[in-house]
């Protein structure tokens, strides 16, 4: 049995048919409690969910961790495209040093995915990432270059807009805020994209737009318009900044692990931010951290006029429709295989149907020879499908074990890169090199660079 059929199980309950009349069809702002729903049971429910509705999804862990996990389990049942991580930039307020540029274009990403208002996406975040306020739509619309095939215009005022929104001109791009020029090609990392684009004239009309790799300088996909985005996270910039619940369409549909906790973690990091403005120099004039944080005061009054579905342990909301799963976790094993076994027949013999979901084929051959060992019979279905933890659901009468619990082994998240420098040795960095300096190779070890020569 495939995954998609195991959705459609979950598309067969009386609770979700309830949950998926009440929250497509309403605009008012609906509170839901969603009791009983665990390990990647949640999973399947919110994909089947959003696949069913025509409103964007927001996604909302109660730290990073637990936010990459569910992540990856909707990449595996949605398409990639619309499933969109949104982390924060930093890990101290008013410490620039500190911005992450791989988070920061993950972040541009969101904002510029939402503003081009096309079809929705599931928003996947925690709360620091929601602690920072974002620009206002209407400041990102003046910030964004937008160029196409066939516009006319010069390379010099591209060159003239890249150096007004902080662009750094460079010989060699190879991160996010850079750009070069050579002759009528102009390369330029926005903060929109996780590939660089190359940008060809011919006089004053742009001829040709490739993304490029930034490892072998590699021209790559074809493009007929792009959007080139500054950092919009620096925090030393004065425009207007909101919330992102404010950024968000008001028809997004919330769901909130615990908001409790959510409240808690953005006092603790407004008290921070607050500290770390009154440490700072009084001859640099800095936003406030109200303009530029948010608090759990706000939060309240934001989250009131929104469509909330609360699925963890607790709730914070009053309910307007309230439903109860039959789900529970997934026992241990500890790699105890006659245990599974008997745990496996005796659910088979209640009438369930037994999964064991695998990261991969191979994952999948290793069950079977194990069990082919021990000479013995076992009710189970092996599917490739890498989630994040199993389950047991009473009403459905069917059970999804992981593999690596059952191993016990730590189960590594996978998170979008989004933009992350290579391991290689860059045509920058090449060229930056003097005569004398040393360089490790991975296979040769250290030795001294004696320069570049010229191959015929």
């Amino acid at each position: 049995m495939s995954k998609a059929q195991i959705q459609a199980k979950f598309a067969d309950v009386q609770q979700f048919k309830q949950f998926i009349k009440k929250s497509s069809q309403t605009t008012e702002a609906t509170k839901f409690h969603l009791q009983n729903l665990w390990g990647s049971a949640f999973s399947f429910f919110f994909a089947e969910a959003f696949q069913q509705n025509q409103r964007p999804f927001l996604l909302i862990c109660n730290d990073k961790e637990e936010a990459a996990y569910h992540l990856n389990d909707l990449e595996n049942f949605l398409d990639e495209k619309n499933v969109l991580f949104y982390p924060g930039s930093y890990r101290r307020p008013y410490q620039l040093e500190e911005t992450d540029n791989a988070n920061v274009l993950l972040r541009s990403e969101v904002l510029n995915r939402i503003n081009s208002k096309k079809k929705s996406s599931v928003i996947v975040t925690y709360p620091e990432a929601l602690f920072e306020k974002v620009v206002t739509k209407k400041e990102l619309d003046q910030s964004i270059l937008k160029l196409k095939v066939e516009d006319e215009l010069s390379i010099d005022f591209v060159n003239e807009v890249l150096f007004e929104y902080h662009f750094k001109r460079v010989d060699f791009v190879t991160e996010p805020g850079e750009f070069s020029v050579r002759g009528g090609i102009i390369d330029v990392f926005s903060y929109a994209h996780n590939e660089p684009y190359r940008i060809e004239f011919f006089g004053d009309d742009v001829e040709s737009i490739r993304t490029f790799d930034v490892e072998t300088q590699l021209s790559k996909e074809q493009k007929k318009k792009i959007s080139i985005m500054p950092n919009m996270e620096n925090k030393q910039h004065t425009e207007v900044r909101q919330s992102f619940f404010e950024y968000i369409a008001k028809d997004t549909l919330i769901f909130i692990k615990s908001l409790d906790l959510l409240n808690n973690q953005l006092h603790q990091l407004f008290n921070k931010a607050q500290k770390a403005f009154e440490e700072l120099s009084a001859e640099v004039k800095q936003s406030e951290p109200q303009d530029l944080f948010l608090n759990e005061e706000e939060i309240k009054k934001q989250l009131i006029s929104r469509s909330i579905v609360e699925f963890g342990s607790s709730h914070f909301f009053k309910a307007e429709e309230v439903l109860h799963f039959s789900t529970e976790a997934q026992p241990a094993f500890n790699k105890q295989f006659d245990l599974l076994i008997e745990n496996l027949n005796q659910y088979h013999e209640k009438g369930y149907t037994n999964y064991i979901a695998c990261v991969s084929q191979q994952q999948a051959k290793r069950f079977k020879d194990i069990f082919k060992d021990m000479e013995t019979e076992v009710a189970y279905q092996p599917i490739v499908l890498p989630i994040h933890q199993g389950f047991i659901d009473h009403q459905l009468k069917i059970l999804v074990y992981t593999d690596h619990q059952i191993f016990d082994r730590y189960h590594k998240f996978q998170l979008k890169s989004g933009y992350a420098k290579k391991e290689a040795i860059t045509l920058k960095e090449l060229t930056s090199l003097e005569v004398g300096d040393y360089v490790t190779h991975i296979d040769h070890g250290i030795g001294k660079f004696g320069g570049l020569q010229k191959i015929d």
